[in-house]
């Protein structure tokens, strides 16, 4: 486990945190289950028409439903009886003798006599293949099992459970998803419509609208139960609905849409993301959560991927029944033949090792379909011709790591290559000098305090060193891949809100389990302890609501044990790594050191029961979905993958421009010169004696600090730059450093609250005042409410405003009045003055014939 895996662990431990309602709106939760084919409010055959050739696939036929109503029925013998086999059976009561029932099996007519505890209840015919089952009269596991049993065996996969829709996998493609099915959900309330993961989808997107919240899927199951395909139907269905009939879609930076970029990417991470597993052909080996960005008007403006623990051991590791990531197979089909040459590759897996330890065929995989898929997601995403190339030849390198070998000199522990045709493969496909790799994977350069030396290495360790860069390539390039695709699907849209979908890897039982299944498993376990807690304490939260008496019961602390056990100080993780450290440290040490911590003491560590043809195992864990038996075989070394620094500088002077992008040089440490002096802790012990502003030796500062603090002095000794300190005293020294900054962080409190608390005095001396004068006013007004001289003013108040109104009135009379005068003389000014303009004009004219006659 590398530090990305860690990074991962923890960014998805954040998320699972992280994932509240208050953030994310109301969550909806879809829960998936295999399966294998052996009352909500009832529409009539004529309304389940607009689901098209889908409708027998959501709903019961009304004639159906009506049989179902008259069938005859015993409610008091008929049951289900516990089973060894089968569970649960159905059967009949025919008596009871104290806690003794005897019954008959329906399927066998077998009579038995079972506990009391054995035998539940049957619900009414009108009950059967109900759709959702929170509304049944007996609501037990019995009841439970056989409607989705009876559903599925009418092909009705999606069944609501109160809050939930669980889906059971029909291992076949059902004519359940096409336009006019998307259509026929749009806009539907839940119980308007038969249960499908597309009802959810819709109403986490009008909640959105309406609510104007975030809102989150949730896609829970174990490994096989159809997760990801749901998740995709989920995509899918957002991708259609957001853009409307007619509307023009958006337009992308390369080519395809953005609803076509969404859902393209589905394809190449699957391609190399997704493996066949021993129960599932099509396993997602790695987890996602994606949010699709809308705007306010639910109009869709991006999309972005986060991805954890993708399953890299996979590239190099495959169990007999599974097989490797999808994309080696796909290339060597020869579907497209310049793929093969491009990559040097051949058309038969068997020729690289490394990938075809399992099997090399999917009967329910096509993989020429998919490739062309792949190939067509890379060019939709905008990829460019020379990244498409590079994606290509740095799968086909990966593949060829396999196949490298390295023999040991004569008389030498040292290691050397046995033949280089698969290294100058290698070497080429990444732009690298052969001699060069070669002689960094046999010799390469440590540091040795300030110098670098050249340390020889034994087959082995190459033999480690290889299938560790493989991997490293393979990770970063997939990681790499989902920014690409983030950056493609980001547009300048406005993006208001967003719906999360939750996809993660499944919960797993193998025969033989690994550290790959204990991360998954964990990673579910917390999920599932975070899903209880929400959901159930939600539902509590409304009986308590409407003053119903419930004993509280936090449901997250089922799974306690189990997370506490893995992930806490001194558990199965902090084990792993502290056995990391220690050079000498192997399988049997750390499976020891678990023993000695947690059998006996933790209810979920317990020690595996052999049985003739299983698989070897060292410890059990009890999780919530099963106990599983893991193999600890390997762990130190996945846990620790060393990589080749020599090679990766080799990387990152590649001619081809991908490498050095997977792999960035190493920032340097930079000197924090605030955090340096922070560190020099002991200081606050007595401040004063070291003067602020004056430069002061270190030596001498850690003298005079330590001569001024009451401690045993013949206890430490100085060194030229180091102090030695007795077994015990640094310990002495951390609580009284301790003590003194809980007191320093108590005081500064105390003057942060004194300081507040005066402001909010002076506040509340101002309202205390403001309420005296309000109270004052009122008690004056009560005591002269009734007093007759206020009668007498109330009376005369409304006179006075009307003498008021006459006094303006005169007023604007004699305003009136000197206006009209003053009119009255400007239109007699202005009338002699055109009288005395006619006149000036006739002089004028007079005067003008006058020169012209002068001139003549």
């Amino acid at each position: 486990m590398t530090e990305e895996d860690k990074k991962n662990i923890t960014r998805l431990q954040d998320l699972v945190d992280k994932l509240q309602l208050k953030k994310l709106g109301t969550l909806h939760h879809l829960s998936t289950a295999k399966g294998e084919k052996t009352t909500a409010t009832m529409s009539t055959d004529a309304e389940m028409q607009i689901y098209g050739k889908a409708a027998v696939y959501l709903r019961k036929p009304e004639k159906e439903r009506i049989e179902a109503q008259s069938a005859p029925f015993d409610a008091k013998s008929a049951c289900y009886v516990a089973d060894v086999k089968e569970l649960y059976l159905k059967a009949k009561i025919i008596k009871k003798d104290g806690n003794k029932v005897t019954v008959t099996v329906l399927d066998t007519q077998e009579e038995r006599t079972v506990k009391e505890e054995d035998v539940c209840p049957m619900n009414p015919p009108k009950y059967d293949k109900i759709e959702d089952m929170a509304m049944m009269t007996h609501l037990n596991e019995a009841s439970v099992l056989y409607n989705l049993k009876e559903r599925y065996a009418a092909w009705m996969i999606y069944t609501y459970s109160g809050l939930f829709c669980a889906t059971v996998n029909p291992y076949k493609w059902l004519p359940v998803y096409d336009m006019e099915v998307v259509n026929a959900y749009r806009g539907k309330k839940r119980m308007e419509a038969p249960p499908h993961i597309f009802s959810v989808s819709d109403n986490a997107f009008q909640f959105m609208l309406c609510d104007r919240e975030n809102q989150s899927v949730l896609i829970t199951g174990e490994s096989g139960a159809g997760k990801t395909v749901n998740t995709k139907r989920v995509i899918q269905y957002f991708a259609t609905i957001s853009v409307g009939g007619g509307e023009k879609k958006q337009s992308s930076k390369i080519q395809g849409s953005l609803e076509d970029q969404i859902i393209a990417a589905n394809p190449l991470l699957e391609a190399y993301g997704n493996a066949k597993t021993v129960r599932n052909d099509n396993s997602s080996r790695f987890g996602k959560f994606i949010r699709i960005h809308f705007g306010t008007t639910g109009k869709l403006a991006s999309a972005d991927i986060e991805t954890y623990l993708l399953e890299k051991s996979r590239v190099t590791y495959q169990l007999e029944q599974e097989r490797g990531y999808h994309i080696f197979f796909q290339m060597m089909t020869n579907h497209k033949p310049e793929i093969i040459e491009m990559c040097l590759i051949t058309s038969n897996p068997y020729d690289f090792p490394m990938c075809s330890m399992g099997q090399i065929t999917v009967a329910s995989i096509d993989d020429k379909e998919e490739l062309d898929a792949t190939d067509n997601a890379i060019d939709i995403l905008g990829f460019t011709a020379e990244d498409k190339v590079s994606i290509y030849k740095t799968t086909g390198a990966v593949l060829h790591h396999g196949n490298m070998k390295f023999k040991q000199k004569q008389r030498e522990e040292q290691a050397e290559p046995d033949g280089t045709e698969d290294a100058d493969k290698v070497a080429y496909l990444l732009g690298l000098n052969s001699a060069e790799m070669l002689k960094a994977l046999c010799y390469p350069r440590v540091k040795v305090g300030n110098e670098f030396v050249t340390k020889g290495q034994t087959v082995p360790q190459v033999m480690n060193s290889v299938p560790a860069l493989a991997k490293s390539i393979y990770e970063r390039m997939f990681l790499w891949m989902v920014i690409r695709i983030n950056q493609m699907l980001d547009t300048k849209q406005q993006r208001n809100y967003f719906i999360g979908v939750l996809d993660i890897a499944g919960f797993e039982i193998f025969d033989f389990n690994t550290l790959e299944q204990l991360c998954i498993n964990f990673t579910n376990e917390k999920l599932q302890q975070f899903f209880n807690h929400t959901m159930f304490v939600l539902e509590q939260e409304e009986y308590k609501k409407e003053g119903i008496v419930w004993e509280f019961i936090d449901f997250g602390m089922d799974l306690a044990a189990c997370i506490e056990l893995i992930e806490k100080p001194m558990g199965i993780f902090a084990i792993l790594e502290e056995e990391c450290m220690f050079p000498k440290a192997s399988d049997t040490t750390f499976k020891n050191k678990l023993y000695d911590q947690h059998l006996g003491k933790n209810k979920a560590f317990e020690k595996p029961k052999p049985a003739k043809g299983k698989a070897e195992a060292h410890f059990s864990l009890v999780h919530y979905a099963g106990t599983v038996d893991y193999n600890i075989t390997g762990w130190l070394d996945k846990n620790k993958d060393p990589l080749n620094e020599s090679v990766i500088q080799l990387y990152q002077k590649s001619s081809v421009k991908l490498m050095p992008v997977l792999y960035p040089p190493a920032v340097e440490g930079l000197m924090e010169n605030f955090l340096v002096i922070h560190q020099l802790r002991y200081k606050v012990l007595n401040a004063s004696v070291i003067p602020d502003g004056q430069f002061i030796d270190n030596k001498k500062a850690s003298e005079k600090l330590l001569g001024s603090i009451d401690v045993n002095h013949d206890e430490y000794k100085f060194g030229h730059t180091k102090v030695f300190f007795k077994a015990g005293l640094l310990g002495v020294l951390e609580e009284m450093r301790d003590e003194k900054l809980a007191s320093l962080v108590t005081m500064t409190q105390a003057l942060c609250r004194g300081y507040l608390m005066r402001r909010e005095f002076v506040k509340m001396m101002e309202r205390r005042e403001a309420v005296y004068t309000i109270q004052y006013n009122i008690r004056s007004f009560m005591n002269v409410k009734h007093w007759p001289w206020m009668k007498v003013y109330y009376k005369i108040k409304p006179l006075l405003k009307s003498a008021e109104t006459e006094k303006e009135l005169a007023n604007m009379k004699e305003n009136y009045e000197k206006m009209t005068t003053d009119l009255a003389a400007a239109l007699a000014k202005k009338k002699e003055l055109e009288e005395k303009m006619v006149s000036l004009l006739q002089e004028k004219n007079d005067l003008q014939l006058q020169v012209s006659s002068v001139r003549k």
